[in-house]
C-alpha cells in the first residue's frame, strides 16, 4: 500500500516537473533566440533560430553602444530611475508612518485615495493637460514625477501593513525622550522597514527601468529618451536591424538582471512583512 502511494507521489511530482520545464520553455527559447540573434548578422538573423552564430559577431554591441546613443540613454535611465525610486520610497513610508499611527477619518480618506490609485488606469490626456499647466510637460522631471506618483500607491499599502506591526511602546519611548515625530520616524521607524524598502526598491526600479509608455508620451526631445525607448534607433520604414535591435535589448535587459539577481532574496521577506497587519 505504502509503495502504491509513494509510486503515486513520484508520478505527480515527475508530471509537475515536466510541465514546468514545458512552461518555462516559452520563456527561455524566447530569450535564448534574442541573445544568439545579437552575434549574427543582419541576414542569418532573421531565421530566428536557436542556430548558433556562424561567427560571433561582437561588434554588434558596439554598433548598438555608438550607433544607439546608449550611454546618454542608461545616463537618462539612471537619473530616471534613481530619482523615482528616492521620491516613491521617502514619501510612501512617511504617509504610510502617518496612516498607521494616526487612525481618523482623514488618515483613512488618505488611504483609501491610495488604494484607488492601484486599480485607477493610467489617464493620459488629462495627465499631459496638467503638465503642461505646471510648465514641465516634455521633460525628465515630469517623467520622474509621474513614476513616483504610479508607484506610491502600492508602497504606501505596504508601508502602512509593516507599521501596524510595529509596537507603539517604540514611539511613546521616543516621545517621552524629547523626539520629534521626525526624528522618531528617520532615527528609529525608518530604519525599521528595510525589507520593505529593499523589496520595493527593486519592483520599483524594474518596472521604471522597462518602461516606454511614460516616456514615449511625455519626453519630447529623443536625446531625454531612456534606455528601452533606444530600440527604435534600428527600425526605418523600409528595413529592420534585428540582430542590432536584440543586441540592444540583450544591454537594456543587463542592469535589470543583475538588480533581480542580487535582490531576490530580499523580495519574499519583504512582501511578507509588509503583508503583516495589527
Amino acid at each position: 500500500m505504502n509503495s502504491s502511494i509513494n509510486l503515486m507521489r513520484r508520478v505527480r511530482t515527475l508530471l509537475l516537473e515536466a510541465s514546468l520545464w514545458i512552461c518555462s520553455l516559452t520563456i527561455i527559447a524566447p530569450l535564448m533566440i534574442v541573445f544568439m540573434g545579437s552575434f549574427k548578422t543582419n541576414t542569418e538573423v532573421l531565421d530566428f533560430s536557436l542556430k548558433l552564430p556562424s561567427i560571433w559577431h561582437i561588434k554588434n554591441y558596439l554598433t548598438v553602444i555608438e550607433k544607439g546613443n546608449l550611454v546618454r540613454y542608461f545616463y537618462n535611465s539612471v537619473l530616471i530611475a534613481a530619482f523615482s525610486v528616492t521620491i516613491t520610497v521617502i514619501l510612501s513610508s512617511m504617509v504610510g508612518f502617518i496612516v498607521a499611527r494616526r487612525v481618523n477619518r482623514l488618515t483613512g480618506f488618505v488611504f483609501m485615495v491610495f488604494f484607488i490609485g492601484l486599480i485607477t488606469p493610467q489617464q493620459i490626456i488629462p495627465t499631459i493637460k496638467l503638465l503642461q499647466g505646471l510648465k514641465i510637460y516634455g521633460t525628465i522631471p515630469s517623467v520622474i514625477l509621474l513614476h513616483a506618483a504610479y508607484n506610491c500607491a502600492f508602497s504606501v499599502f505596504m508601508y502602512t501593513g509593516f507599521v501596524k506591526s510595529v509596537s507603539r511602546e517604540i514611539d511613546e519611548s521616543a516621545l517621552m525622550d524629547g523626539a520629534s515625530t521626525l526624528r522618531l520616524f528617520f532615527s528609529i521607524i525608518f530604519p525599521l522597514t528595510k525589507p520593505i524598502n529593499i523589496t520595493l526598491v527593486i519592483f520599483a526600479f524594474l518596472g521604471i527601468w522597462n518602461d516606454i509608455t511614460l516616456p514615449i508620451y511625455f519626453i519630447n526631445d529623443s536625446n531625454n529618451w531612456t534606455m528601452p525607448l533606444s530600440a527604435y534607433k534600428f527600425f526605418s520604414q523600409y528595413s529592420r536591424d534585428w540582430n542590432l535591435v536584440f543586441a540592444d535589448m540583450v544591454l537594456i535587459s543587463l542592469p535589470v538582471f543583475l538588480v533581480y539577481i542580487f535582490g531576490q532574496r530580499y523580495i519574499v521577506s519583504g512582501l511578507t512583512a509588509g503583508s503583516v497587519k495589527g
